[in-house]
Parts: structure tokens; C-alpha cells; sequence
């Protein structure tokens, strides 16, 4: 990575939240700063296999966030991989990819975000408004699918991530994580044949590269294998 990609954040929960307001509103500035426009884009994948009712309280929730930090919203209903192979879809949306402040996938299957998106055009785009200055951020299930290898979490065997960051794989909502899957999450850990980084990120909190890793939120992100260099100081929040 260098200073020509825009911010990149794997967000442990909290995605569209009043908790994470500021810093998704800091998202958005920065790729403004370097020349984006004031937009959100909503990417809904994980959780749109869960029907209607679900797909719009995330659209709603997602608004209002943009709302709020005055951005406009759009929505990109990326539900199955027909959707994200749609060509003529990619070339009305080109702009909108292009030119976002922040592109965020939220929450939910993070084998769906993988499955859906590997391999296409779409992902291809999203990559390159990345690293011209676009924000880009992975909640939960997002952050999970940006790595190399995505653990077991709604499915009992690990699967290839979209590669985004190879080296790095994340276990989200980590403070209650060992609660929820304690074997699942400790077999994760202790595999034999990794040579990865494992991150642990807590509920509302996000660890975000820019020229360096620096986290940001309440909680802690863990080292649970490998190294990284994280500054310790917190993501400097810029009011919108």
C-alpha cells in the first residue's frame, strides 16, 4: 500500500451506528481531501441473503447514517453473484464506484461477500477506486472477507477470503467472539499451517490503514498470531 490508496478499515461491529458516526464521517473526509465526492456507498451483500425486511432495515440504517454526517447515500443491491457479473449494472455504477467517498460492505455471511465478489469486474473497480483515494471499510463480516483466509463463523469450514490483504486475517466482535464460538475461535488460532496475522477486533472499534495502521473505537484489536505495527495513538477524527 502507499499514499495513493485511500483509507482501509476492518471494523470489528457497529457498521451505520451513532457510536461509529464520527469516524465513518472522517472516512468520507479524507477521500474528499483527495479529490472523492461526498458519498456512501452501501455494499449489503453479507446479510441480503436474510430477505426484504432485513435488506431494508440496513438500507435505512445506512441512510440515516449518511444523513447524518451529511453524505449522500447510495445503495448498490449486490444480493447474489448474478448481480455483481450484471456488466451493464457495473457500467451504470462505474462513475458512482469511481468516484466515492466510502464504499463499505456491512455485516452478516462473510463466505457470501467472497463467493459473490471474487474474480469480477465489480470487485475489480471497487479495488481500483481504493487505491485512487476512495475509502474503503469492512464491517464484521466485511472485514472478515478482505483477508486471505475467512474462519468458520456461520459455516463449520474456512474459506478463501478475497485476498485484499493476504497475510491478514480477522476474527470481529472479538470481546464476545470466545463466548460465542470458544472452540471454533481458539482452532482458528492455533492452526498448524498458518503463516498469517491474526487479528482480534473488538465491538465498535476499527483498525484502519492510512500511511500506518492505527486503531480507532472503545474496545482493543488483539495480535492473536503474527506481528503487526499498530501506532497507538487513536484515528485522528476530523469533524465533517
Amino acid at each position: 500500500m502507499n499514499f495513493d490508496h485511500g483509507a482501509l478499515a476492518l471494523v470489528g461491529s457497529g457498521e451505520y451506528s451513532e457510536q461509529m458516526q464520527e469516524f465513518e464521517a472522517e472516512l468520507v473526509q479524507r477521500a474528499i481531501a483527495r479529490g472523492k465526492r461526498n458519498t456512501f456507498i452501501q455494499i449489503p451483500t453479507a446479510s441480503s441473503h436474510e430477505g426484504d425486511a432485513q435488506r431494508n432495515f440496513w438500507r435505512e440504517k445506512g441512510a440515516a447514517q449518511a444523513a447524518r454526517i451529511g453524505a449522500t447515500c447510495i445503495y448498490l443491491p449486490i444480493h447474489e453473484r448474478s448481480d455483481a457479473l450484471n456488466e451493464k449494472f457495473l457500467i451504470e455504477r462505474a462513475e458512482d464506484i469511481a468516484h466515492a467517498g466510502l464504499i463499505y460492505f456491512s455485516g452478516g455471511d462473510p463466505h457470501r461477500i467472497a463467493e459473490i465478489f471474487s474474480g469480477t469486474a465489480l470487485w475489480d473497480a471497487i479495488v481500483k477506486a481504493w487505491s485512487s483515494g476512495t475509502s474503503l471499510a469492512g464491517c464484521s463480516a466485511g472485514a472478515m472477507a478482505f483477508g486471505g483466509t475467512i474462519m468458520g463463523l456461520r459455516r463449520s469450514h474456512h474459506s478463501a477470503g478475497l485476498g485484499l490483504l493476504p497475510q491478514i486475517e480477522v476474527i470481529p466482535h472479538y470481546d464476545k467472539m470466545l463466548g460465542w464460538l470458544p472452540e471454533r475461535v481458539t482452532a482458528f488460532v492455533l492452526r498448524q499451517d498458518a503463516e498469517t496475522t491474526l487479528l482480534g477486533i473488538d465491538e465498535n472499534t476499527a483498525l484502519v490503514k492510512t500511511d500506518k495502521w492505527q486503531s480507532y473505537g472503545r474496545g482493543k484489536v488483539h495480535i492473536l498470531r503474527g506481528s503487526i505495527s499498530i501506532d497507538p495513538e487513536l484515528f485522528q477524527i476530523t469533524k465533517p
